[in-house]
């Protein structure tokens, strides 16, 4: 990177990206400071502990370990000299509500086996879906994720049109997974990835089933102290760099222009040179924006199509629970109706696809000794109404079910509980209608059609984060910040028009 040296850069929020955007922009010489509205820094990766119990309150799938190792490469240093990792084995366990149960292992063979016993010839199908989801991975992420393409023009090029041929770039990961399987089971195996990017089978294009070779080739992790840890090594990395951190620190407003920036707090305004935004890219463009200075106005926005939000419960329980695996999935044996009950006519769901952690089974310093730490997240629409009754006829009903199709009867063991849904996501971490993760990752919303990491109004002010590219999920966080530190120096960078 060229030099940064005598730039002065404020990072408001400290998500993955904002974190990550740091890093590189220290690296580069910059002086760096990172302010958070809430008391710690994560963003949605933040950390609930109390009575002993420790949770991460959003992401816990640690996926990609490759992202993170060229991360830590980029300035010298590796994942293992901030935490060290375990291999999950089973990667997670599924409770079909039908009664079938299926681990999914490290071991291939063994896959393929279940994947037999629901129909023939799925073992080899397994084997040819994954090879192409290799494929996809190893080009997409070195000439597509990688590589910031924000215009039309940046795909014209014959290079690109060569690395991209052969790739799923069109049509939906539905119809995909039906070139391979018709099982309706071994399809929804191959495509629960897609709650880590805000979709559906029908809405999210069919590149994305790289993330196949993700779950099975790469494998599933857990970093020590959880993710959390990764979130105190990504700092730590920053502090060494010279990143400095402030939490409860809200910004209120965004002044000036580029090289005279005021960014404006309740502890009183911080000059700066540059700006970079990691809250939500609606509410730093609605709330922290004068009109004038907006990339895009309220209509834009209202017109999106977003992720998920969520209900979560955070359980610490008496005692252990056998049954279920660090990561457990419970599905419906037809997942449509919640999916149509997220997208298409929003409600709470009535028979829902959801997700256990119990990260206890493999961390005993989560929960006090004899006690267990779980919990629980159901994807749910944005936006819905969401008040202390709904949620505790929810909480009930959704124990209920634990309880049905996992065996796992919690209710009477429960000595602390915390939920967080909709309104939680809105009020912590200014989300657009609540929504978890952010844009879902449609055909019209991936790549190019995501907000650009410069701002289109303001020289000087730049966004990372999920709702720009490459998109959702910790990884692509991480790879978000070093697109936008990229433009930063690209811009900004004292070797620049041949200086």
């Amino acid at each position: 990177m060229h030099s940064l040296a005598g730039e002065s850069v404020v990072v408001i929020g400290a998500g993955i990206g904002g974190l990550s955007t740091a890093c590189y922009l220290a690296d580069a010489g910059a002086e760096v400071r990172v302010i958070e509205k809430n008391e710690q820094l994560g963003g949605r990766a933040s950390r609930l502990e109390k009575d002993g119990f420790r949770f991460d309150m959003g992401p816990s799938w640690y996926l990609m370990p490759d992202v993170f190792e060229r991360f830590f490469a980029t300035f010298n240093r590796s994942p293992s000299d901030y935490y060290d990792l375990t291999h999950l084995d089973p990667h997670y366990r599924i409770f079909f509500k039908d009664g079938d149960r299926v681990d999914v292992t490290s071991n291939l063979e063994r896959t393929k086996a279940v994947f037999e016993s629901y129909e023939d010839g799925a073992g080899e199908a397994l084997e040819r879906y994954l090879e192409k989801s290799r494929e996809n991975y190893e080009v997409g992420m070195e000439h597509f994720v990688y590589e910031d393409r924000e215009r039309l023009r940046d795909y014209l090029d014959l290079d690109v049109a060569r690395q991209a041929r052969g790739l799923s770039l069109l049509g939906s990961m539905q119809g995909h997974v039906e070139n391979y399987f018709d099982h309706p089971k071994l399809q929804q195996i191959m495509q629960y990835t897609l709650v880590f990017l805000g979709g559906s089978p029908r809405n999210t294009p069919a590149l994305y089933n790289l993330m196949s070779h993700v779950d099975f080739n790469l494998g599933v992790w857990y970093p020590e102290d959880g993710i959390g840890g990764v979130i105190d090594g990504i700092a730590d990395l920053g502090r060494e760099l010279g990143v400095t951190y402030e939490t409860n620190r809200p910004a209120t407003e965004i002044k000036g222009r580029e090289g005279a920036f005021c960014v404006e707090t309740p502890k009183g305004p911080l000059e700066t040179d540059l700006v970079v935004s990691n809250a939500d890219y609606a509410h730093t463009e609605q709330a922290l924006l004068p009109p004038e200075k907006r990339g895009y106005d309220a209509d834009y926005w209202a017109s999106r199509t977003y992720a998920p939000s969520a209900f979560l419960c955070y359980l610490g329980v008496e005692g252990d629970v056998p049954d279920l695996a660090h990561h457990t999935l419970v599905l419906p044996t037809d997942w449509e109706h919640h999916f149509e009950q997220i997208f298409d006519e929003p409600a709470w769901p009535d028979d829902p696809a959801y997700y256990l952690c119990v990260p206890s089974e493999t961390d005993d310093t989560v929960a006090p000794e004899g006690h267990s730490n779980l919990f629980v997240l159901v994807p749910v629409a944005p936006g819905l109404e969401d008040t202390p009754e709904i949620r505790e006829e929810y909480r009930d009903f959704v124990l209920a079910d634990i309880a049905e199709h996992t065996g796992t009867d919690l209710c009477d063991r429960i000595v602390f509980e915390e939920t967080f849904s909709v309104d939680d996501f809105a009020d912590r971490y200014n989300s657009f209608a609540g929504t978890a993760l952010g844009m879902a990752h449609t055909l019209r919303q991936t790549s190019l059609f995501r907000p650009p990491h410069r701002s289109k109004e303001v020289d000087g002010l730049y966004f990372t984060g999920s709702y720009t590219t490459p998109g959702i999920g910790v990884p692509m966080c991480l790879i978000s910040g070093e697109l936008t530190a990229e433009k930063v120096v690209e811009d900004f960078g004292t070797n620049r028009a041949g200086t």
